[in-house]
């Protein structure tokens, strides 16, 4: 089967609008998590956001995306979207091409516009420009008809594992000889929907989140999107083991290992010993042809909840015993729900390409009865292959393996 390769990738978050501004915020430690000031919720001066720091009516402007009815969710998707393709040069007859497949993922979709959605469902309401917008599929057949492809193209919704599920399908599909690329990634905005679900859970932290911590309280939600160009080797001419193809395309990483699985312990929460990420891990180690100790540094799902932190502190520990470097980049952006995976897949593919890894912020004491640190300076390290971990709720867990291309 076909190897895949990370040719091009774009990303907005809390911390920058483009892939070298999330970096340098990544490199300098510099969290994007404050006071929400432009988005309409009564808990906008009282909870931490990972806020994108851009109007909506500015990303219109800049994008030229003022259709009717465009949500913020799909906004950012598209501003994320426009880089990777631009980062991997595919040109117009490229992303034409019904090789070329789209799979995107989003846990809230269009209605992020909650006041929009309930005005919508009242009998006295004709229908507002946003009710198409309510449709989960609706950011990606938005790319899907602004971009005139014609390929393969899927939504997915697996919760907080979303996008990490979209760039391991889009692989297989690649894998299986099903597309010659794939467009993968995911996307969220903030929306008084989820804050509301996530405030009725408790979950919510009224400072700034802090992943691993002993006394860590919740989690932050954030917003953002990140997409990433899959390309298999036959779609590059065949692959020499060259960084840069003649094109002047450039590889990042090799998608090498993936696995999802599903414990189905709890509709919002891990079992206690991690059986889940345990079983994700596994898994993708198995798929990789690598063992534990191959793992160089783990980009953990570190909500900094307090059932998620211990549950994948243990899962690590019974993997790997004393675990590889570990962070959660959660700490800058916050909780970015369906686009999560796909952002910290990013996050990944720069540390192997610049052999980096990140501090994780806010960290002061270790869990009791777990004693795991996450490295808490940037710094060089020597990496071949790094992991991802993505999970959700009902258990829905999904790892990642990227791998070092030489």
């Amino acid at each position: 089967m076909s190897r895949v390769f990370i040719t091009g990738m774009g990303v907005i978050s809390a911390v920058g609008n483009s892939l070298a501004e999330n970096r340098s915020a990544l490199r300098a430690g510099q969290g994007g998590i404050t006071l929400s000031r432009h988005l309409p919720t009564r808990y906008a001066g009282i909870l931490p956001f990972g806020e994108v720091p851009v109007v909506t009516d500015e990303l219109k402007e800049k994008l030229t995306a003022t259709d009717p009815g465009i949500t913020r969710t799909t906004l950012l998707a598209l501003h994320a979207f426009s880089e990777a393709i631009a980062d991997a040069r595919l040109t117009d007859q490229v992303l034409r091409d019904p090789a070329t497949a789209l799979v995107g993922a989003t846990t809230v979709g269009g209605m992020c516009l909650t006041d929009e959605l309930y005005r919508d469902t009242s009998d006295t309401c004709e229908g507002s420009a946003f009710l198409s917008s309510y449709d989960c599929a609706s950011v990606h057949m938005y790319l899907q008809d602004r971009y005139k492809m014609q390929g393969f193209a899927t939504t997915i919704n697996t919760a907080c594992s979303s996008s990490a599920n979209a760039i391991q399908f889009g692989a297989r599909l690649i894998r299986n000889g099903l597309a010659a690329r794939a467009i993968v990634g995911g996307t969220d905005s903030l929306a008084k929907f989820t804050i509301n679900g996530f405030n009725a859970l408790q979950i919510l932290s009224t400072g700034q989140c802090r992943p691993f911590d002993r006394d860590r309280a919740g989690l932050n939600l954030g917003e953002g999107a990140a997409f990433l160009v899959l390309e298999g080797e036959e779609a590059l001419g065949g692959f020499t083991e060259r960084k840069t193809l003649t094109a002047g395309k450039k590889i990042y990483a090799e998608l090498t290992g993936y696995c999802n699985t599903n414990d189905a312990f709890h509709p919002s929460a891990l079992s206690a010993e991690g059986d889940g990420p345990y079983l994700a891990m596994r898994g993708a180690l198995l798929s990789a042809g690598l063992n534990a100790t191959q793992i160089d540094f783990i980009n953990t799902h570190g909500t900094a909840t307090e059932n998620n932190d211990e549950a994948e502190s243990r899962a690590m520990i019974r993997l790997f015993g004393g675990p590889p470097p570990f962070i959660s980049t959660k700490s800058y952006t916050g909780h970015t729900l369906g686009a999560s995976g796909a952002i910290e897949a990013v996050y990944s593919a720069l540390s192997l390409e610049h052999q980096e890894i990140y501090a994780s912020l806010n960290f002061e004491q270790s869990i009791p009865g777990i004693g795991l640190q996450p490295v808490q300076a940037y710094g060089a390290y020597p990496l071949q292959h790094v992991m991802s971990n993505s999970f959700g709720f009902g258990g829905n867990c999904t790892s990642l393996i990227f791998s070092k291309v030489n």
